[in-house]
């Protein structure tokens, strides 16, 4: 079978899947029980459609009515066990950053490249909470404006990575934030070049993160590995020279590890 990814009107496409998933996905933490209307407005669908899907995901169990209201139920975490699962590094990585929220009080967290996003995968949380929104396993953010999302953009090839920035959206988040996709290719492959990204402050007011690729020992890509702080807390100078080495110490038993 050709490695090929298939588009809405593709013969092999099952639409009617796409569908069923975007439901699924139109639930978050802002929106964790929605009436049908809400669910038709954030799938993108009418309401006779948004309708057959909730009432077919709840005859399977993965969503439960009360009311006007729909919600997910536990059953939508096997969907994400399964993927957990499959990552049979994935206990080694959540050991490691819990060493350095351990040593360090500081939050760490693996994650992937999805799309225009990153997800995270393993997070090891300090008690102090840092952003507006909760971050845990599962968490999507912008790849363009983190440190995790930018480091892994620096691993695509050229043209992928041109393909991302002919899609991405520039979007001034703080004053800090890049604001132009010349700005964002330069800070991309400023991270290429160096190994590493630093992003001081530009999704969310006083958070400033540094983040390294994780490899296995076989050069497949896990995923990049973030230390994140509060800037009032923790200086340039201490995430550099003293934070950022850190996690080039882990990414390299990770490596070493997982020969």
């Amino acid at each position: 079978m050709e490695d090929k990814t298939l588009k809405p009107g593709d013969r092999d496409y099952v639409g009617a899947l796409a569908s069923g998933l975007t439901v699924l996905q139109s639930f978050d933490a802002e929106h964790q029980r929605m009436t049908l209307s809400e669910v038709a407005a954030r799938a993108d669908m009418d309401r006779a459609k948004a309708r057959r899907f909730l009432l077919t995901l709840h005859a399977l169990g993965y969503v439960r009515r009360n009311g006007r209201y729909f919600e997910l139920t536990p059953r939508v975490l096997q969907l994400g066990y399964a993927y957990q699962a499959s990552n049979r590094y994935r206990a080694v990585i959540q050991q490691y950053l819990e060493d350095i929220t351990a040593d360090l009080g500081e939050s760490s967290s693996l994650a992937v490249l999805d799309g225009q996003d990153v997800v995270y995968v393993v997070r090891s949380a300090a008690r102090h909470r840092l952003m507006a929104i909760s971050l845990s396993v599962g968490t999507r953010l912008p790849a363009a404006y983190t440190s995790m999302g930018r480091i892994l953009l620096a691993q695509l090839p050229d043209d992928e990575l041109e393909q991302f920035l002919s899609r991405v959206e520039v979007h001034r988040h703080t004053p800090a934030s890049v604001d132009s996709v010349a700005g964002l290719r330069k800070a991309i492959l400023q991270g290429r070049e160096q190994g590493y990204c630093i992003v001081d402050q530009e999704l969310d007011l006083g958070l400033r993160s540094a983040a390294v690729p994780v490899f296995a020992g076989d050069g497949e890509l896990l995923g990049a590995i973030n230390i994140s702080t509060n800037a009032a807390r923790v200086d340039m100078e201490t995430l550099t020279n003293s934070y950022l080495p850190r996690l080039q110490q882990v990414a390299e038993r990770v490596r070493e590890t997982t020969r």
